[in-house]
């Protein structure tokens, strides 16, 4: 197959034989026919690099909650990391537990499992009992406010790095079937989340369980206590790691396994099976999967996740980030305080602008109470989303992600930040006809969108401008817009906002496709492409061969360097040449520094690509079919090879467009 082929169908190969119920230890009703990808894979990366690593249903739902939730909720100290903590002398952690129930020598982790009295004589153990048996814990209720908040998917973290399975697992004695509440908790979630009508995720985090998390235990005499404490040696560890992971993967179907760090401490041919295992299950299921990392896989076939962060500018290909309510701990403690409501949704506004979605963690108690606290933030969320969420849902990022003054991502632990008024968030319909602008507050009669100015896009396709309203699907009609070089001008309804809301989402309507950004007169432009670093522009050499690199050159006026950016109508562009008429190739090869090249236009992937907004003029170029972006190098010699290399922050992968 080459790199610029569409996969295999599924479709053919099940359409006869339907969708397969699980085999593992609960049975789920069939999905959506699944539709993309290969009909099998082998434990290869050559094989399992052939998923599509963000389904439809994924780039559409935008929004998730997971919780961390488990035996480390009990003592509710510190943060979910208390199991490690509490053997490491002097922490905090091993202050508290010293002086609430006694020296982990004599009251080890294992207690919180089986139940054991504090030094004040009370019984602590993680026991969550479900409310129609008289607790507390209502897994149902918990679905209907995932619901309420938003969210399109969710599910539980179904082991964290403590080793504790909230399943009935075969391979791990330590479950909550055998021990604690006596419950298949995953089993419980998914068919409740489920019943919502939401896609079912499970979070493992259970690499760091042998590679480190316990590395303060002492070395354990009973075997299930060295299973708990990851004292098994390396063989029985790795095999552990996949066991389980199947366990979860056929048991409960989950459209989206995500994964935590040290992913690439885990035996190489282990995470080969398990992805290989997942994407056949799928095809077998006949419905469309994603699986997330850290690191140890890669974005050919997975999805990469930020943690409480995301990327400064438009990135691909998609996304993920995971963050949670609280800044202090995922898991709940004693005074655990919250993210404001306006951080956490103009974080997720900013990420989905940026090609990404936003996974939010919450921290119920131990016995299944989601704190009060916790609710008004989900429900303050669903809210908006309820009334605006046409400009988020369903949506794919635009050639720019936004402007204005306010900072966000650039990274993992960037954190949930709240915007200005001034800042202003793209969106667009999947069919490229609408544009949406969201600003992160009001900001009065009159509305100015900078990067819509007439020096960077023809507008005059332009049908309507409307005010998305209070009520989700109601409009208010906005006068024609105005246009000039400091950019597109609004009048909105009045200087007082008409309606409460955290962010206001003006919809921009056109005829056709949404005109290109990045010179004047839209793809009928010529242009020249110059590199941030160097500036030195995009030169195809002239009259040469297929498959000759593309150069760099000071800007001279030849028509070599003249470039013109066609619209293909599904987010990507050609990139023609003025000279010879071939465009840019990335020919497939994925190698960072690999030559950027020149070909005849045959449609091919490798000769799409995307402009990813990073602000002001500059851009980030991405091959559709290599996921690598045009790269300067950092040369600053005429006649340098441009070359590509893995989107990142460097102005060597950054470029201006300029009309010529």
């Amino acid at each position: 197959m080459s790199p610029s082929s569409p996969p295999l169908s599924r479709r053919r190969l099940l359409a006869a034989a339907g969708a397969a119920t699980a085999t593992g230890l609960l049975r789920f009703a069939p999905e959506a026919a699944a539709t993309d990808g290969p009909t099998s894979y082998t434990p290869s990366w050559s094989s399992v690099d052939q998923h599509p690593p963000a389904p439809a249903w994924f780039q559409d739902a935008k929004f998730g909650i997971y919780y961390h939730w488990g035996v480390f909720s009990v003592p509710a100290f510190g943060n979910e990391w208390y199991p490690r903590n509490m053997y490491i002398g002097g922490s905090a952690e091993n202050r508290h537990h010293i002086a609430t129930y006694g020296d982990p020598a004599a009251w080890p982790y294992n207690n919180f499992v089986d139940g054991a009295r504090d030094k004040a004589g009370n019984q602590v153990q993680f026991a969550p009992r479900l409310a129609s048996q008289g607790g507390s814990w209502d897994p149902d209720a918990w679905a209907r406010l995932f619901k309420a908040a938003g969210a399109r998917f969710a599910g539980p973290v179904a082991e964290h790095h403590d080793g504790f399975s909230l399943w009935n697992s075969r391979s791990n004695p330590w479950n909550s079937v055998r021990h604690g509440p006596r419950l298949d908790l995953v089993g419980l979630q998914a068919q409740a989340i489920r019943g919502q009508g939401l896609k079912f995720m499970a979070s493992l985090h259970h690499a760091y369980h042998f590679n480190g998390f316990y590395d303060h235990v002492p070395n354990q005499s009973d075997a299930n206590l060295r299973i708990l404490f990851g004292q098994q040696g390396s063989a029985a560890e790795n095999k552990l790691w996949y066991d389980k992971l199947i366990e979860v993967v056929d048991g409960y179907q989950p459209d989206l396994v995500w994964q935590d760090f040290d992913l690439h401490l885990v035996q190489e041919s282990y995470r080969l099976q398990f992805l290989a295992h997942y994407y056949n299950q799928a095809v077998a299921w006949n419905k469309d999967v994603a699986a997330t990392y850290k690191d140890g896989f890669n974005n050919r076939g997975e999805v990469f996740d930020f943690e409480r962060g995301g990327p400064a500018g438009l990135l691909t290909p998609y996304w993920l980030t995971d963050d949670s309510i609280s800044s202090s701990s995922w898991c709940y403690t004693e005074g655990i305080g919250y993210y404001s409501t306006q951080a956490l949704l103009h974080s997720l506004i900013d990420r989905v602008s940026k090609g990404g979605s936003m996974l939010l963690n919450i921290a119920p108690r131990a016995d299944g109470v989601i704190p009060s606290g916790q609710q008004s933030i989900l429900l303050a969320m669903g809210d908006w989303l309820g009334r605006f969420g046409e400009a988020v849902y369903s949506t794919r990022s635009w050639a720019s992600y936004g402007e204005g003054p306010t900072k966000m991502g650039g990274g993992s632990f960037s954190g949930p930040v709240a915007g200005k008024p001034q800042d202003v968030r793209f969106t667009r319909s999947r069919d490229n006809r609408v544009l949406y602008a969201t600003a992160l507050g009001w900001q009065g009669g009159a509305m100015t969108i900078t990067t819509l100015n007439s020096n960077q896009i023809n507008l005059s396709s332009l049908t309507s401008a409307k005010l998305l309203d209070n009520t989700a699907g109601a409009y208010i009609d906005l006068p024609a817009p105005t246009q000039d070089a400091s950019g597109l001008h609004l009048t909105m309804p009045s200087a007082n906002p008409p309606f409460n809301a955290l962010a206001y989402t003006v919809k921009l309507t056109f005829s056709g496709d949404i005109p290109v950004l990045g010179a004047p007169g839209g793809s009928t432009a010529w242009v020249r492409i110059a590199n941030a670093t160097s500036g030195l522009v995009l030169d195809s050499g002239g009259d040469v061969a297929a498959g000759s690199h593309l150069k760099q050159w000071g800007y001279d006026a030849s028509t070599n360097l003249h470039w013109q950016l066609i619209a293909l109508g599904n987010g990507y562009h050609r990139i023609v040449n003025r000279t010879n008429g071939m465009v840019a190739d990335s020919y497939g090869n994925s190698a960072n520094g690999a030559p950027a090249r020149q070909q005849a236009w045959n449609g091919g992937d490798n000769q799409q690509w995307s402009l990813v907004g990073l602000g002001g003029d500059r851009y980030r170029i991405v091959n559709r079919g290599t996921g690598t972006a045009l790269d300067g190098g950092g040369s600053t010699t005429a006649g340098s090879t441009t070359v590509l290399w893995t989107p990142n922050a460097s102005t060597n992968n950054a470029w201006t467009v300029t009309a010529v």
